[in-house]
């Protein structure tokens, strides 16, 4: 098992705090300072994204937020290293099409020159209602 430092546990779940507020306010600048330069996400349909290809999804402008948040977080440190396992919970438009999801994730954060970023990502849609 993992030797566990709860100021550093605390550490990324301020890092992931900022990335969803980033979400929220689609602020890019602060997303793309949150990412590594070879971030890659995969998707719920198993498509894998880089960086870029997941900053232009948001550069439509086309997303609009009623809710957007993560919570149920479970990090286990490896050095500097991060596993975080979440639930992501959101509500809104995209490019048009109202969505209501809730989906568990796992985001790995790596700790480089004094910050964390994320290098990669992957969310599970929930599709039971007891477990959303």
């Amino acid at each position: 098992m993992p030797h566990q430092h709860p100021a550093t546990i605390q550490e990324v779940i301020q890092t992931e705090r900022e990335w969803v507020e980033a979400h929220r306010q689609l602020d890019l600048a602060t997303l793309e300072r949150l990412m590594a330069d070879d971030y890659t996400s995969i998707q719920p349909d198993g498509t894998v994204i880089g960086k870029e290809e997941d900053l232009a999804s948001y550069r439509s402008l086309t997303r609009r937020w009623e809710f957007a948040d993560s919570d149920q977080y479970h990090v286990r440190l490896y050095g500097d290293t991060a596993i975080l396992i979440g639930r992501w919970r959101a509500k809104g438009v995209n490019a048009g099409q109202r969505f209501d999801y809730s989906a568990r994730f796992t985001s790995v954060y790596v700790k480089c020159e004094g910050r964390w970023q994320m290098v990669t990502a992957q969310s599970t849609p929930i599709t039971h209602t007891d477990q959303a």
